[in-house]
């Protein structure tokens, strides 16, 4: 059986490999398909579409994670098979650059009145702007500048985690609007990690993917590094319910993320290639019906 990862990051988001690298370690383990799926951005996906032209037999899947608030919870929907050229989401991927550039900004001032002094000159910030860093580029630097942290998450659980002293809150888009801007982008968008285990999932679940399904959402992400088989199982149910097509990916970010490996997750995840195909049948789909 042959396996693809459609859930990836690179340098040009928060990952620590560059696009090029990300395939090339793909070809290297022999995945038939893998997608790029930098955060708010498209400004990889050429490098990444560049390294695939002579490795006909792993294919790359240009694509897009946008962040979106529904029902109060912040969730992540990826555009698979996006034109990276579209003017609608050149535009709706500006607005999410401003806003990140903003909620930077303040993670720097917050972090600066708890004593803790960081600037973009930083080479764990990797010389990008302040509308391309995330909270893992803050973690890297808190762990090589100051002591008493020896893990990424050791930094998130007392400072950048949700509700710490330098928790900074998004403004986001609604799940409507990032989904139309992946149409838009000739995309199908998927809904990526659509549980977790400390909450209450199965209702979530449940109203989410009524509520999404009707906004044209075409995949949910039924197999990720985090999840057991029952998560598995959950929402392969739900996307059964509600007609949605089965995807996976492992959310590689290279060091970022030293416990997921691309293709493997954890460990135990082996995403399989026919999920590939429902993935385009909804894509043909979605194209006949523009």
């Amino acid at each position: 059986m042959d396996y693809i990862d459609l859930h990836t990051h690179s340098t040009a988001s928060d990952g620590t490999f560059a696009p090029a690298e990300v395939f090339a370690l793909a070809a290297e383990l022999r995945l038939s398909a893998v997608a790029l799926t930098d955060h708010d951005t498209v400004a990889g996906l050429e490098e990444f579409l560049a390294a695939a032209k002579d490795h006909p037999e792993c294919e790359a899947v240009p694509g897009v994670e946008l962040a979106c608030m529904l029902y109060m919870r912040e969730i992540h929907i990826l555009g698979l098979f996006i034109n990276c050229r579209s003017a609608v989401l050149t535009e709706f991927l500006e607005k999410c650059r401003i806003e990140r550039a903003k909620r930077n900004r303040d993670i720097f001032l917050k972090l600066h009145f708890l004593g803790y002094d960081l600037d973009l000159s930083m080479p764990e910030f990797g010389g990008k702007e302040l509308d391309a860093i995330g909270r893992p580029h803050f973690a890297r630097a808190l762990r090589a500048h100051y002591d008493g942290f020896t893990t990424s998450q050791m930094v998130f659980d007392k400072l950048l985690g949700h509700n710490r002293p330098a928790w900074v809150p998004r403004k986001l888009p609604s799940p409507a609007e990032a989904i139309a801007a992946i149409h838009a982008a000739g995309g199908v968008a998927v809904w990526a990690h659509p549980v977790s285990r400390d909450t209450t999932e199965r209702a979530y679940l449940t109203r989410a993917c009524r509520k999404l399904a009707a906004q044209g959402l075409d995949g949910i992400e039924a197999y990720y590094s985090l999840f057991s088989a029952n998560e598995t199982a959950l929402v392969t149910e739900a996307a059964a319910r509600y007609g949605l097509a089965l995807s996976g990916g492992s959310d590689f970010h290279g060091e970022n993320s030293a416990n997921v490996v691309l293709g493997f997750g954890a460990g135990g995840l082996r995403v399989p290639e026919q999920l590939l195909y429902g993935l385009k049948e909804k894509l043909i789909q979605r194209r006949t019906e523009a």
